[in-house]
């Protein structure tokens, strides 16, 4: 199976011709670190198994999208065709433009070690490994499955970097240059500034936003940096096999219940989720821990938002109507929103995009941008 125009191709797409990323993509064989996914249709998962239909595992794995390779508690490798999971990603292959742009705010030199935290597939270990050499790069992933088959992959194809089964928001077992990170936290584990060599860089994505935070180690232990004018969003860290359950039951009160307070919203209701992920990740500085939920039908738009502190609400609109909003428990979820449409019209942006970073030795983060000024702790 000739995977070399399939690589070069796809490293055409995502690099520029000058870019010293453009060799490891071309001659990197991402196939074999996805010889099975997870495809979504028709409303469920699929199990998707490469060699028994190599075209379109060439097709699949050297298009530039992420490929989901564990449901819950069932990786893709496991899997019979009959298998329908359910429940949240919690492994996948990162979209190979993803992986580049979070290694570029990471400005990589040629002589750094790196931390790769979220192994994932092992691909973009893979790459790391293509440009700097094994010696100088290593990955940690909380599932000891995907650590363990990821390292033979990579050894597959000549390379042994140092990989290794670790809960990220605990204790690392390495030092390093450069930390970046394929998964999101809430706030810098202290853990990564202690391993984090003087003067190295890290780069990570904010919970539950789309906000990268790049900083520098200062010489109090903390770091120094910005929130990149780019956008991002990855699985969050956690610490077991899968993510805790959800809040369906508190989601299922927001789509039926009436009310405790029942008002006219002032702004159309929109997919925060899929369309507004500026304004969603406003609300996550403002009150974090919101889950979503949208959906149309015909010309209707019902939103969706509840809290595990028993807050909820549901916005419901007709056509170009105000809508209806249906809120209950201890806050009002939807007047956070409404407080963060009033700011953006007030000022004319958000201010969270180009905002100074300072992360704190405990890892708290605080961001100011003129005069705002928000702690993510």
């Amino acid at each position: 199976m000739d995977w070399h125009p399939y690589a070069h191709a796809l490293a055409g797409r995502v690099t520029h011709p000058g870019s010293r990323w453009r060799d490891a993509v071309a001659h990197t064989p991402r196939h074999l670190f996805v010889p099975a996914w997870w495809a979504w249709s028709d409303s469920h998962w699929e199990a998707q198994h490469g060699p028994s239909e190599e075209a379109a595992w060439l097709d699949a794995a050297y298009r530039d999208r992420t490929l989901v390779t564990k449901i819950g508690t069932l990786h893709a490798d496991h899997a019979e065709a009959t298998d329908e999971p359910t429940g949240r990603p919690t492994s996948s292959s990162t979209l190979p433009t993803l992986v580049l742009q979070m290694y570029r705010h990471a400005r990589i030199g040629e002589k750094n070690t790196v931390l790769d935290v979220g192994t994932g597939s092992g691909y973009g270990t893979a790459l790391l490994c293509q440009l700097l050499g094994e010696e100088q790069v290593a990955s940690i992933d909380v599932d000891d499955y995907v650590t363990t088959v990821a390292a033979r992959r990579l050894a597959d194809i000549g390379y042994h970097p140092r990989v290794a089964p670790v809960d990220a928001t605990g204790d690392i077992p390495w030092t390093a240059d450069r930390i970046v990170a394929m998964v999101s936290v809430r706030p810098i584990p202290p853990s990564w500034l202690a391993a984090l060599n003087p003067g190295g860089r890290l780069v990570t994505t904010i919970t539950g936003t789309s906000l990268i935070v790049s900083a520098v180690k200062t010489a109090d232990g903390g770091a120094a940096g910005a929130v990149e004018r780019d956008w991002a969003m990855f699985m969050r860290t956690r610490t077991g096999a899968d993510y805790p359950p959800g809040l369906a039951d508190l989601m299922e009160t927001a789509r039926t219940a009436e009310g405790e307070h029942i008002s006219l919203g002032r702004y159309p209701v929109l997919d925060i989720e899929e369309n507004a992920w500026e304004l969603r990740s406003m609300m996550e500085i403002m009150a974090p821990g919101i889950e979503h939920g949208y959906r149309e039908t015909d010309d209707a738009r019902i939103a969706l938002m509840v809290h595990e502190d028993g807050s909820w609400a549901r916005a419901e609109q007709i056509g170009r109507d105000l809508p209806s909003v249906h809120q209950g428990g201890p806050r009002r979820l939807w007047d956070v929103l409404d407080e963060a449409r009033d700011y953006w019209l007030q000022h004319g942006s958000l201010p969270l995009y180009g905002a100074q970073v300072r992360i704190g030795p405990d890892g708290a983060i605080h961001l100011r941008r003129g005069r705002w000024k928000a702690t993510i702790a």
